[in-house]
């Protein structure tokens, strides 16, 4: 009871400026970051972001700092995904006389027989959103969260982000919010909406570097043993792991194709191998993945050669021949097909080793 007393108390005394006087004395503002608790949330959704604002109010002096609180709908403990039971800080109820500088709403799935996930939607929790949302100067979700944020009708006729796995779902439900499920975060005015899991970690640098400059959340993401801030523009999963089939035939294809990434891969080989017909091979293609073998190879190879660029010296030469290009020419041409960049661009902006 002391420690929620305390707890009050902070939250009671946001309003302080910051601003040196002739005294010297020094003023903070803290901003009140506010993580909305409920059953069966995603732990990492809701631990990752307050790891990195921690961070920021240790890495400089002079900028504003950040208060975190965690709300639920009473201050029993919540029960996450994970098991971990995690204690409010705050209820909504508290919240709705006071001003939030961000609000932060994770997500929560399920999994059903057929291994598919879905995003659940608490009603309950989307009524408390709605309402503290007009207290809020900046709102974002965290992986699915942006389901509950399109539920609130906060995302209608924006652009927004999820967890790829839940992508088609909240398309579906919510046909006013315009899905693109590739970038780790999209910021749409004051609503911002982040990708999957360890992005949460990317859209909290990113508030950072809103709040406080590339600077201070570049220092933040060394911290984080980040070697690189990711752009919001980076794509957020890996190509193999775009589209999930139901068919054993196809998996093993995916598998074999992986295998032999840096083999010549033709249509007739993958035919022989799944003894069909090159004909029903291309329509197992274009039924299960929506495009066709040769195109799907391609974006397998591109993305074997993207995580090389990323994380390794190797020459444009050898990673055209790892993965399967033959030659740079070809590397480069499917580069700026599939990226609207080049080998180069791509590993000079995205590179998480030191050159």
């Amino acid at each position: 009871m002391a420690q929620h007393t305390r707890r009050q108390c902070r939250l009671a005394c946001r309003k302080r400026h910051r601003r040196r006087r002739p005294g010297g004395l020094v003023h903070t503002v803290e901003r009140l970051i506010v993580i909305v608790l409920f059953e069966g949330v995603d732990l990492l959704d809701v631990t990752g972001p307050p790891e990195v604002f921690s961070l920021a109010r240790r890495e400089t002096e002079e900028a504003a700092g950040y208060d975190v609180a965690l709300a639920a709908e009473t201050m029993d403990p919540v029960v996450t995904a994970a098991g971990v039971r995690v204690l409010p800080d705050v209820t909504f109820e508290e919240l709705t006389t006071r001003s939030i500088d961000t609000l932060i709403v994770p997500g929560s799935v399920e999994v059903d027989s057929h291994r598919r996930v879905h995003a659940l939607v608490d009603p309950a929790v989307v009524k408390r959103v709605v309402q503290l949302a007009p207290r809020t100067r900046r709102i974002t979700s965290v992986c699915v969260g942006a389901h509950i944020l399109a539920a609130s009708g906060l995302l209608d006729g924006k652009r927004a982000t999820t967890h790829w796995s839940t992508a088609q779902q909240l398309a579906a439900d919510h046909p006013a919010v315009e899905v693109d499920s590739d970038p780790i975060f999209i910021r749409e005015g004051n609503v911002w909406t982040g990708a999957g899991i360890s992005a949460c970690l990317d859209l909290s640098l990113a508030l950072i570097a809103d709040d406080l400059g590339e600077a201070v959340a570049l220092r933040v993401a060394r911290q984080l043993v980040m070697y690189l801030k990711r752009p919001s523009g980076q794509s957020q999963f890996s190509v193999p792991l775009e589209q999930v089939s139901a068919t054993r035939r196809i998996e093993e294809l995916r598998h074999h194709i992986l295998r032999h990434i840096a083999e010549p891969l033709t249509v007739a080989h993958l035919a022989e191998h799944a003894h069909v017909s090159d004909r029903q091979l291309t329509r197992i293609f274009k039924t299960e993945l929506g495009t066709t073998p040769h195109a799907y190879i391609e974006l397998v190879r591109v993305e074997r050669a993207r995580n090389q660029l990323e994380s390794t010296d190797s020459t444009l030469e050898r990673i055209a021949t790892a993965c399967g290009f033959g030659t740079v020419d070809t590397l480069v041409r499917a580069f700026r097909r599939r990226l609207d960049t080049t080998p180069t661009e791509y590993r000079r902006r995205f590179r998480t080793t030191p050159g």
